[in-house]
């Protein structure tokens, strides 16, 4: 196996302490400071010894011992490799004493998942809507990459290109839109962004002015809340309900003041998965034309609806000219493919690809070309089929489980979009306190406080799902109540 660094690494000769043993202290040191972090691979014994100017024996001597206590773990004709158990670091100032009978603790003792309730190796994270990443087509996936390479190295096209994006995946995205979402945009109302969070940065950037007003929900995401106010913004926020934002609060701030851009959600609400009912649709479109405000949709996960009921976006409705439509690929593949658009005017159109060639000059030219292939295939398609189904067992699972498990403690909508759920918990449960006790159980979730302006105190918590397979949500629903447990143990088992 090729490893592509070479190990420093200095042996004392005029110590009393034996070669090996200081060639495993050393290693054990830089382990624990964090410098050889879990699955690196170390060099040969043959390679080290060379490097070290010893014999061989004397690094097989080392290796073996450090393979016995846990550090180290050798895989058959791939090499020696730092155990991916090591996941607890320990920054010692000092090289710990290697004792071949085992005075110090070995990972297996001291840092161990079995042993360790801070090790983050078997922690269950509830996380924020995030998909599975274990379900992406690799295969697929792989060939297509392969034939973008082959693409731009062969025809030299691996230079600068349209920073709104590959005209081809554009094309396809475009044509996405427009069958599935009823959108009724043309290639040049389309620009490709590195996920919709950098779509809600460059429409604030591009359509908004500092200190104009910006309405966003009570609840929403912290990093959109943080896009908005590092351009400037002056946000405002309006409470929201089982319908949608409260169009009602909102149609009295535009009387009162100037109101530049609203920014939500719709078909799934961040953070409470609420579905914006089609009464409200139309206030908030009918509000738009009466006071002259860009209405910013964010619709990032609009794939993953499980109801009977489907919502087009505000940006497919009669009166949608103020809509700024943002999507993303993200969560249908994978958080790591940073794949979004825009869909706006023209004009808005080229603003943004102004401001991209600024900050990024053009997007990943190969991933573009790779993901427009499998869209054009249907294999993005038949993959979306494909998890959708995955994600709803997911869901009910865990509505099952939160129900049975926990009874009258927590309540949760029932909205069935997106990829997580929102857990209202009753009012004798402290949040702060409850995620300290999961932490040692060895669960984690999102606070319903991290999407409130200001952090103000929420008595919900988010459950993303999607990311876990069955036992892994059964397992972490079992930690998360014994958490409660501890906290509240009279009520829950009540």
């Amino acid at each position: 196996m090729l490893r592509p660094w070479e190990l420093s690494l200095e042996i004392d000769r005029q110590s009393g302490t034996a070669i090996h043993k200081q060639i495993a202290q050393k290693i054990i040191f830089d382990i624990q400071s964090g410098r050889f972090t879990p699955g690196i691979a170390l060099p040969g014994t043959r390679e080290l010894a060379n490097k070290i100017h010893v014999n061989r024996k004397t690094v097989i001597q080392a290796y073996d011992e450090l393979v016995s206590q846990g550090w180290l773990v050798s895989e058959n004709k791939r090499g020696t490799f730092v155990s991916q158990r090591i996941l607890s670091i320990n920054y010692s100032n000092q090289p710990p004493e290697l004792n071949l009978q085992h005075k110090v603790d070995s990972p297996l003792t001291a840092v161990s998942p079995l042993h360790s309730k801070r090790s983050t190796n078997d922690f269950i994270h509830f996380s924020d809507g995030l998909p599975d990443a274990r379900l992406l087509p690799i295969e697929l996936m792989a060939r297509a990459m392969r034939h973008a390479l082959n693409n731009t190295a062969r025809n030299n096209k691996a230079s600068y290109g349209d920073p709104r994006g590959a005209l081809i995946l554009r094309e396809a995205i475009l044509q996405m839109l427009n069958i599935e979402r009823a959108l009724h945009a043309k290639i040049d109302n389309v620009c490709m962004v590195r996920g919709s969070q950098m779509g809600v940065y460059l429409i604030a950037k591009t359509c908004l002015k500092p200190n104009q007003n910006i309405v966003i929900e009570q609840l929403a995401c912290p990093l959109v809340r943080e896009a908005l106010m590092s351009c400037g913004a002056n946000i405002i926020s309006v409470p929201h309900d089982q319908e949608g934002i409260n169009t009602d609060h909102l149609a009295a701030l535009c009387a009162q003041q100037k109101i530049h851009a609203v920014y939500v959600t719709p078909n799934h609400q961040m953070p409470t998965a609420v579905v914006m009912s089609q009464n409200r649709r139309d206030q908030l479109l009918a509000l738009a034309d009466r006071y002259d405000f860009l209405i910013i949709e964010d619709d990032s996960g609009y794939e993953f609806n499980f109801s009977k009921e489907n919502y087009f976006p505000l940006a497919s409705l009669a009166k949608s000219k103020r809509v700024i439509y943002i999507g993303s690929l993200s969560k249908v593949l994978a958080p790591g493919f940073r794949l979004g658009f825009i869909v706006a005017s023209t004009e808005v159109i080229e603003r943004c690809a102004k401001k991209i060639s600024i900050i990024d000059r053009q997007g990943d030219l190969t991933t573009e070309l790779a993901i427009a292939e499998l869209l054009h295939l249907g294999e993005i398609k038949k993959h979306l089929l494909r998890t959708v189904k995955i994600y709803e067992k997911r869901q009910n699972l865990l509505r099952d489980l939160l129900q049975k498990e926990f009874g009258h403690l927590v309540a949760f909508n029932r909205a069935t979009n997106g990829l997580a759920i929102w857990l209202e918990t009753h009012p004798s449960i402290n949040i702060h306190t409850l995620i300290k006790e999961a932490e040692l159980e060895k669960v984690r979730f999102n606070a319903g406080a991290e999407y409130s302006s200001g952090l103000q105190p929420v008595a919900a918590i988010r459950l993303g799902f999607a990311n876990l397979n069955e036992d892994e949500i059964q397992t972490g629903i079992y930690r998360l109540k014994k958490a409660m447990l501890n906290q509240q143990p009279r009520l829950l088992r009540a």
